[in-house]
């Protein structure tokens, strides 16, 4: 992969765990910190070297707590920090990044380093407030300890990346995600056809709920009429009804929904697949979507499109596993 694409792609992962991590303490700066506990449940081998060390994103989160109230403590102030919420990222605004947490991600991309989580890592663990030195002390383990591990854990190239691929007439868009959740909860949200909403964007409400969730069976959703900040949302009459038909069901490894719309005439269903695998620390997922090739003078006219269309394809994925995630934390 490009690295000026691995590195943007990078910088958009830790930014929205980085700031849904920030908005559980009502704030809206995230510091380095927060891109510690982003690095935590990261899919790439930065998040894989914490939690072989026994990292949690509940560990990390109070080891990050005890260091922040004992440096209140140290300067003579009775007080601790807000004491953390549910995630409101998505239903709230406002958010950056701290002067020096945009500088550290800025020069893990620099001259001769790769862009990566493992990068960003890096720079991290090299930051000279010492903070990073005090918060992995309190987790039971040293600076020197998480770069040998991560030396040894290698680098794999940009699982976040939204890779297009034609399969029998389709064509199919896929990432990976890691959820910090067992694979049975995993597999519980992901095969509930009422929690569809939670981790689906376009739908808003699912009916018929009261059916079993057998492959075969179909369901009526309805987009949203409002995003989660609350604004209206403007969807075309056509695309206001959705059908969702669970194709394929093996717990607790492989799930399958099919979303089309009815009042479309020319769209296609798109199939959205999920593939779990158990690993350290909680579940690692595959999420490919698939819709039917353009076909004639429609496939033509879409060839320039292309890099628009795998764009969209990664946000689409990119958002799924996002959503999945937040729900486990």
């Amino acid at each position: 992969m490009n690295k000026l694409v691995r590195a943007a792609q990078t910088s958009q992962s830790l930014s929205l765990a980085a700031m849904e991590e920030a908005s559980r303490l009502g704030l809206r700066e995230a510091d380095i910190d927060h891109l510690f506990l982003a690095l935590v449940i990261n899919d790439q081998s930065a998040g894989h070297a914490l939690r072989e060390l026994g990292i949690d994103i509940d560990s990390a989160r109070l080891a990050v707590a005890e260091q922040h109230n004992q440096q209140l403590a140290a300067l003579g102030i009775e007080a601790s920090f807000p004491e953390a919420g549910q995630i409101v990222f998505h239903e709230t605004d406002g958010y950056e990044w701290s002067p020096r947490a945009r500088d550290l991600i800025a020069k893990s991309s620099g001259k001769g380093k790769a862009g990566d989580a493992a990068a960003v890592l890096r720079e991290l663990v090299a930051e000279p407030s010492g903070l990073m030195t005090d918060i992995l002390d309190r987790l039971g383990t040293t600076s020197d300890s998480l770069l040998k591990v991560l030396d040894e854990s290698g680098s794999p190239a940009g699982t976040t990346t939204a890779a297009m691929k034609k399969v029998k007439s389709r064509t199919a868009g896929s990432v990976e995600t890691f959820v910090p959740a067992p694979i049975d909860d995993v597999w519980t949200l992901l095969a509930d056809p009422t929690r569809i909403p939670e981790w689906e964007s376009s739908i808003g409400v699912v009916d018929q709920t009261s059916q079993d969730p057998t492959p075969g069976t179909t369901w009526e959703g309805t987009a949203p009429t409002n995003y989660p900040n609350g604004k209206p949302a403007k969807i075309k009459p056509q695309f206001r009804r959705r059908s969702i038909e669970l194709v394929t069901a093996h717990p607790p490894g492989t799930i399958a929904w099919s979303f089309g719309y009815p009042d479309a005439a020319r769209s296609n269903p798109v199939v959205t697949e999920f593939a779990l695998t158990s690993t350290i620390g909680g579940t690692q997922v595959q999420i490919i979507k698939s819709w039917a090739r353009r076909r004639g003078w429609r496939r033509l006219l879409a060839l320039p499109l292309r890099p628009i269309e795998k764009f969209l394809v990664w946000i689409s994925l990119f958002q799924s596993g996002s959503a999945i995630s937040r729900i486990f934390r």
